[in-house]
């Protein structure tokens, strides 16, 4: 089993960066979140929320908001040494990232967030180079549709695509493991029900940070923690879930994370914050997984920011749930 946190020192840094960084890494899920964390939150409540919490609910809304994270995104930046390549898929796109010289036997198919409708590989170069570091393995990142032009079972046709490219090109299903984050939570879970549908070959463990997992939103965290959450407006995203839903039959694969059958599921690793509106929903996932004798190993952070590990630039513990991600993977090897 390999060192997920080996002692290499990045170019340009200093003993007392590398310091800080080796303490970031023993942060734990149950204590109080940092003075790093708080500012970090609080900057995501004045610009992200408030921004989001403005936008009319209506298509023109979704697209005014995408297109201000995308401005963000293009601020992304990788250190030298990260390669970027992009991959066509036709319909949709992706984008590879290797930091170091990961494994290329071993590989993450990455599913972002952004509630369906926004987000995309360039908002998470500054995630998506430091998990493919921790990791020690390839990232792909699926740039698959989003609403309003398309619905999330284009995202979930857009990911079981881009798996089984993966197949295709060699890439064996026990050395690929799904993950994602917020919807991109929810669609990484979705994509394994579905290939448990229709019987085909299932990746080697899951990775879910914050699922969006009931796109109804009836869990009683999306009112308790509706103030605590420094990203996710509850009303908005009750909103989204209802267009989402709306006339969905019971047996929907949308409904699969909630109420999906677990059996023979792959391991499967959960990590939320305890003042997330999904807080419940990854509670949720991780007690209907486990009764059907799935193995879930869940981590509930105190106090972050919704999907604080995309965070990773600001947030000192976002390093140490990245080192979690890494443990759990190495450790199913």
């Amino acid at each position: 089993m390999c060192d997920p946190s080996p002692r290499v020192r990045l170019p340009g840094m200093s003993e007392a960066f590398e310091r800080a960084f080796r303490e970031a890494l023993e942060l734990r899920p149950d204590a109080p979140p940092s003075r790093a964390a708080r500012v970090t939150g609080l900057a995501v409540r004045l610009a992200g929320k408030r921004m989001w919490a403005s936008v009319p609910d209506t298509p023109g809304g979704l697209l005014r908001f995408r297109r201000a994270a995308a401005l963000a995104g293009r601020a992304m930046r990788t250190p030298p040494g990260v390669l970027v390549e992009q991959e066509d898929f036709g319909l949709f796109s992706g984008e590879w990232v290797r930091a170091g010289r990961p494994s290329e036997k071993k590989v993450i198919l990455y599913l972002h967030g952004g509630a369906y409708f926004f987000g995309g590989p360039g908002l998470y170069r500054g995630f998506s180079w430091r998990l493919s570091a921790a990791t020690r393995r390839p990232v792909l990142m699926v740039d698959y549709r989003l609403a309003p032009e398309h619905a999330p079972a284009d995202a979930l046709a857009d990911a079981l695509l881009a798996y089984d490219a993966l197949l295709a090109r060699g890439h064996r299903p026990q050395d690929i493991t799904v993950a994602g984050d917020s919807a991109g939570g929810h669609l990484a879970i979705g994509l394994v029900h579905a290939l448990k549908r229709r019987g085909a070959p299932l990746p080697a463990a899951v990775v879910a940070l914050s699922p969006w997992a009931d796109l109804r939103c009836q869990a009683e965290s999306h009112r308790s923690n509706e103030l605590s959450d420094d990203l996710l407006p509850a009303a908005k995203i009750a909103w989204l879930g209802g267009v989402f839903c709306d006339g969905a039959p019971e047996e929907d694969p949308l409904f699969d994370p909630v109420r999906g059958d677990y059996t023979d599921f792959p391991p499967l690793l959960l990590i939320s914050s305890s003042t997330e509106i999904l807080r419940d929903d990854a509670r949720l996932v991780a007690k209907t997984a486990a009764s059907a004798g799935a193995e879930v190993v869940h981590h509930e952070w105190i106090g972050q920011v919704h999907v604080f590990p995309v965070f990773a630039d600001f947030v000192p513990e976002a390093k140490a749930a990245l080192r979690q991600v890494a443990e759990f993977l190495a450790a199913r090897d």
